[in-house]
């Protein structure tokens, strides 16, 4: 399943959450693709957070998570947050809404939670987006085992036919024909 899963690329997120006495706050946050938008009005993502990890834990007793999309220069934060080479030093967090967020990131958000549903060996939490924060640049994927930076985008506008179709369409350029 993870095999498959993994052909599915996907954009990067730290997902973070805080506890602790409101002024003395202790950051917590683990690596996730598993994150995407649910509604826009009103504006709720959600996040699905294996129920061995400690951040699942944590958001269950502080009920809030922040997320950080990761841009391409972003790797190392990535694996330090999933586990691999524990790289304190190049942690940065912006602490906003009271929520650890990694600095220059894409994309921050600040979410409390709304639901959360347990779904096999992971919860699905559902959060109302109190806060966003948008930046500009590219986004750092995840497709199959590894990590890739978009540099490629699509032209707007139809394409060529390519060879594939030219051949369904019996060498005639146009639009292919299927039989029934």
């Amino acid at each position: 399943m993870r095999e498959a899963m993994g052909q599915f690329a996907s954009g990067v997120t730290v997902v973070t959450t805080a506890t602790g006495e409101q002024d003395d706050l202790d950051a917590h946050g683990m690596t996730a693709n598993a994150f995407t938008s649910v509604s826009l009005r009103p504006a709720l993502v959600l996040i699905s957070v294996s129920n061995a990890a400690t951040t699942h834990r944590r958001i269950a007793e502080s009920g809030r998570y922040g997320i950080s999309v990761l841009s391409a220069d972003q790797k190392s934060l990535s694996e330090h947050f999933a586990g691999g080479a524990q790289r304190p030093d190049l942690v940065r967090f912006v602490w906003r809404d009271r929520l650890p967020l990694v600095a220059d990131s894409l994309v921050q958000l600040t979410c409390t939670v709304r639901q959360s549903h347990l779904a096999g060996d992971h919860t699905v939490y559902i959060g109302a987006v109190d806060g966003l924060w948008n930046a500009s640049g590219s986004p750092l994927v995840r497709y199959g085992k590894k990590m890739y930076i978009l540099d490629i985008s699509c032209q707007d506008g139809p394409s060529a036919p390519s060879r594939a179709e030219d051949a369904l369409n019996g060498g005639q350029m146009g639009r292919p024909t299927y039989a029934r």
